[in-house]
């Protein structure tokens, strides 16, 4: 596996504090930015409440709400709370806390392997990852129209390769639809656990979730007016995955309005098979421009 995945796989490595208690970090490299990125909170908060449950369990469903933004430059303490132990159902509840208050609340279900009946929707026909550009070929194409800080910023290693279908031109954005499609999947094979595994899709969910309803207004993140925030998070995980191996994060966006916008993606299988559904509301807000001297 590449470094990039190896640190992630580290970094989702809780420390354990006490019975119930955890701390995660933030990459060095992400010091500089003003908040942590909120997938990895939610997948370190998941990966603590898996040190507290059997390891004939695993999580079914989650739900997050983001109460402050994370500071990267100190590590975020996990208090797990031992809601219920049932026969085939395990609920834990985490609070991440950082400067003594609390940054995110999550509640999270974990289930035995039980057989029943099975159906879903067909996954959407879309072009396969190898007839996709990568991240790091999409910011060759602009790397006339941005500074050097931020393209090497692009072209960092990261712990996920990601291959939009239909993604926009950050320097040049039309109105699209909502839909969005994304190939994704860890740079490099890892041989981890189905905890650690859902935990690292946790990771990624949070990638592009929001961005599809910025599609339909002609917006990219780059835009200056734009203020962006995950304010809560959903992940329901219908069967153990493999974060190695190429998903479709097939997302849209109902609704926007009140500086508030409601995504929904369904995560499947290069063989089409639904693996994990996700809900997202996020702050999508209009700056106001800064009155000059």
């Amino acid at each position: 596996m590449t470094d990039a995945v190896s640190g992630l796989l580290e970094l989702l490595d809780v420390e354990r504090l006490e019975v119930d208690l955890f701390r995660g970090v933030t990459p060095d490299e992400e010091a500089g930015r003003e908040r942590v990125y909120g997938g990895q909170v939610i997948a370190q908060a998941l990966a603590s409440a898996y040190r507290t449950v059997g390891e004939d369990r695993l999580c079914h469903s989650l739900h997050a709400y983001f109460i402050r933004p994370g500071d990267p430059k100190i590590p975020i303490i996990y208090e797990v709370d031992r809601s219920r132990d049932g026969g085939s159902f395990t609920t834990r509840r985490v609070v991440a806390i950082q400067h003594g208050q609390q940054i995110l609340n999550m509640s999270a279900s974990f289930h035995v392997h039980e057989d029943g009946w099975d159906h879903q929707h067909d996954m959407p026909e879309v072009k396969q990852p190898e007839e996709l550009m990568s991240r790091q070929q999409l910011a060759e194409q602009f790397k006339d129209k941005i500074s050097d800080e931020q393209l090497k910023h692009w072209m960092r290693p990261q712990p996920f390769e990601m291959k939009e279908i239909s993604g926009l031109n950050p320097f040049n954005p039309k109105p699209k639809s909502d839909v969005n499609y994304v190939w994704f999947r860890t740079d490099g094979k890892v041989e981890a656990s189905p905890a650690m595994q859902h935990c690292l899709v946790a990771w990624a969910s949070d990638m592009n979730l929001l961005g599809s309803s910025l599609r339909p207004h002609g917006l990219h993140w780059i835009n200056k007016e734009l203020m962006t925030a995950s304010l809560d998070h959903a992940i329901w995980f219908h069967a153990p995955v493999r974060a190695d191996e190429w998903m479709l994060y097939a997302m849209d966006s109902p609704k926007a309005g009140n500086g508030r916008s409601y995504n929904r993606g369904l995560i499947y299988t290069r063989d089409g098979k639904l693996v994990a559904s996700t809900v997202q509301e996020g702050l999508m807000r209009k700056l106001k421009p800064r009155k000059k001297d």
